[in-house]
């Protein structure tokens, strides 16, 4: 979108020239995804604005369903990690994942220690989100039902080429994430 009081074209052929654009509405949506080795875990859709109430239902509500497939074990070890959404670090979601993760979660109020803004730490951001939203705006998003189901295609996508997930992610790709 573009500011047309800051745009001007100068041109000694044509004064009056117009610029075609590609005005697309913003559709946004709050998604959680996971990935653990070389799986991709979700995504899960928020209906509403993501606030520290519905990331804790979420967490105690439909994390685990999404978690499942994954073998008890593997479960029972590992880490998950956030970034430094204001939802993530309320004190209701930080004392459910002392509960639930006790000393294996990462992010802002995190028991385990770990340098800000890491790199090898947010392999979701640098990748993940990266190549989903290339996926999913190939071509323009016409309403929000289109951007769900291009959402669910992407990561099915991935799903199914779980190697680019190992060779992308690295070492650090055992360690779930929220977005």
């Amino acid at each position: 979108m573009n500011n047309s009081r800051n745009l001007r074209t100068w041109s000694h052929e044509n004064p009056h020239e117009t610029r075609v654009t590609n005005f697309q509405r913003r559709y946004s949506v709050n998604v959680w995804c996971g990935v653990l080795g070389n799986r991709l875990i979700g995504p899960f859709v928020f209906r509403n604005n993501l606030t520290g109430n519905t990331y804790e239902a979420f967490l105690r509500n439909e994390l685990p369903g999404l978690l499942e497939d994954i073998p008890l074990m593997v479960r029972s070890q590992m880490y998950i990690q956030h970034d430094g959404a204001p939802p993530h670090y309320t004190w209701y979601v930080r004392e459910y994942l002392n509960e639930s993760f006790p000393n294996r979660w990462l992010g802002r109020g995190r028991p385990v220690a770990w340098a800000t803004r890491s790199p090898a730490l947010t392999p979701l951001d640098y990748y993940l989100w990266g190549h989903v939203k290339t996926l999913v705006y190939e071509t323009k998003v016409e309403s929000r039902a289109a951007l769900h189901d291009r959402i669910f295609a992407a990561t099915e996508h991935i799903r199914n080429h779980p190697e680019t997930l190992l060779l992308l992610l690295g070492p650090c790709s055992c360690v779930p994430k929220t977005a």
